[in-house]
């Protein structure tokens, strides 16, 4: 079995479009979506109009959710520019999608952890705005409950695996689409890929188990930089110029 795993497309249509020509070179055609499809001053609806037709098994992130549980006026910037770039439809299609999912029997997937999709599941930031890799232990007790030998999350844009005691593997597969943002909570922190390429992954079952390949793939990212830049967010524009804030 041999699919591919793409998250955090953040409404950067340049990079899915480059991501999906990447999968098809490799002759894969199983994807599965990890969330927080639109939010970002980009091309929600591009992104939409890309996406939807796919069909992928997707699970909804906390930018998903933001963009059906609050009023335009209500939300973070991010969210508002892309709610007013999306038709309904588009926000129609998040209202369907679940928390979790469990993809083949083998696979579980949701955006952030279970049960929480605001909650870095590898990463711990200090009070210092530190991000850093979390204890196993905590890591080991969010996936308590979960039997699925391949479990997969986004939202942190950080392409990560983690082997936990169990023998399961635990994999991030970076980000379609911001590779560098700042959040306030739990303490205010940055979090940056270092480049500005679109990332994600590829999972393979082999007889030793499930081995990912992380993959980036170069785009056009200069003009999403300048379509941030004109829509007045200077951070996005650095961020997708430089993979750096």
């Amino acid at each position: 079995m041999r699919f591919a795993a793409i998250a955090d497309i953040h409404g950067n249509a340049l990079a899915l479009e480059a991501v999906l020509a990447d999968i098809a070179a490799l002759g894969i055609t199983d994807i599965v979506n990890l969330g927080d499809c639109f939010s970002g001053p980009l091309e929600a609806g591009k992104t939409g109009d890309r996406l939807l037709p796919l069909n992928l098994p997707t699970v909804r992130g906390n930018h998903d959710r933001y963009l059906i549980e609050f009023a335009p006026e209500q939300m973070f910037t991010s969210d508002e520019a892309a709610y007013h770039d999306l038709s309904p439809r588009y926000l129609d299609w998040l209202r369907t999608l679940p928390p979790e999912l469990i993809y083949r029997d083998e696979v579980y997937l949701c955006h952030a952890t279970p049960g929480n999709d605001n909650l870095y599941w590898t990463e711990t930031v200090s009070p210092e705005g530190h991000v850093l890799l979390k204890a196993q232990a905590e890591i080991e007790a969010l996936a308590e409950g979960i039997d699925q030998p391949l479990i997969l999350c986004g939202h942190t844009h950080l392409p990560r695996m983690i082997a936990l005691s169990s023998g399961r593997l635990l994999v991030n597969p970076g980000s379609v689409g911001c590779p560098a943002y700042d959040d306030d909570l739990p303490h205010a922190h940055k979090v940056e890929s270092g480049h500005p390429m679109a990332s994600y992954a590829i999972l393979e079952k082999q007889g030793s188990g499930w081995i990912p390949t992380f993959r980036t793939v170069a785009y056009d990212h200069m003009a999403m930089s300048a379509l941030a830049k004109a829509k007045g967010r200077p951070e996005w524009a650095a961020g997708l110029a430089t993979g750096r804030l």
